[in-house]
């Protein structure tokens, strides 16, 4: 049996509160890489305490930095996570499986997503398979300002252990996050043309969003927590074209 290696990769800025929780969960892999975009808290200092290989690189974009950390990389294999991500046991297990004898050029690893502690099981935010673990070489992040996919050149199979996913511990981070996330989405709406001002976007399709996810994919089951969380996604989708409205105007004067 061929011994493969695998390598991590991880982009970061400012994230002591997340980033020990995650290399703790991949110690076990052969290499770690840390791309940070200047970060002045304490992340540096925990990369470099479970021996990763930190690398200083000014911002290119969420897909050209992961981009950069996959370069960095010298494993056969190469696992990108989120520093707000961690790999659990039964998914570290499988990974160390998975590459010695490969199906597939790349795989699909589900995702429990966390929203004030609560793992969110409906409306649409599970499984939420993410193409994670690739072949060194066989793939690149797309180029998009936000929501960057991992595009493979070569089949995909899916793992079943999860990645958990922890980016929404209070209710300010979540805000904060579509606060900046609209910003980039009304960026990327308005690159082909400005955009006028929609009643339907900004009023109407917030609601019938609300309405499919909470109501029809069952996001009621998930409680308070869920309720909160469907609610103000509605707000991150007004947000966004209504941004973009503002964008395009502000460009014709």
């Amino acid at each position: 049996m061929v011994c493969l290696s695998l390598s991590v990769v991880i982009i970061t800025l400012n994230e002591e509160a997340n980033l020990a929780r995650t290399l703790q969960s991949v110690a076990w892999a052969d290499e770690i890489v840390v791309v940070d975009s200047g970060s002045t808290d304490r992340t540096r200092e925990i990369a470099e305490s479970f021996h990763a290989k930190f690398f200083v690189e000014p911002w290119r974009g969420f897909a050209g930095q992961k981009n950069f950390a996959l370069g960095k990389a010298s494993g056969d294999w190469i696992l990108s996570l989120d520093a707000d991500e961690e790999v659990e046991p039964a998914l570290a297990d499988e990974i160390s499986t998975a590459i010695k004898t490969p199906s597939a050029a790349g795989f699909y690893i589900p995702r429990k997503n966390f929203f004030l502690g609560r793992w969110i099981r409906h409306g649409g935010f599970y499984p939420d398979r993410k193409l994670r673990l690739s072949r060194r070489g066989t793939a690149q992040f797309e180029d998009r300002l936000v929501h960057e996919d991992l595009h493979l050149n070569g089949a995909a199979s899916n793992l079943r252990g999860h990645l958990l996913h922890r980016a929404y511990p209070t209710l300010a981070s979540y805000l904060d996050h579509m606060n900046r996330y609209s910003s980039l989405g009304a960026q990327m709406a308005v690159a082909h043309g400005p955009r006028g001002f929609s009643f339907t976007d900004i009023v109407l399709r917030p609601r019938l969003t609300f309405f499919y996810n909470y109501v029809l994919r069952g996001g009621f089951l998930d409680g308070r927590e869920g309720l909160l969380l469907h609610l103000y996604h509605t707000q991150y989708v007004s947000w966004k074209y209504a941004k973009a409205w503002e964008r395009s105007r502000a460009r014709t004067g």
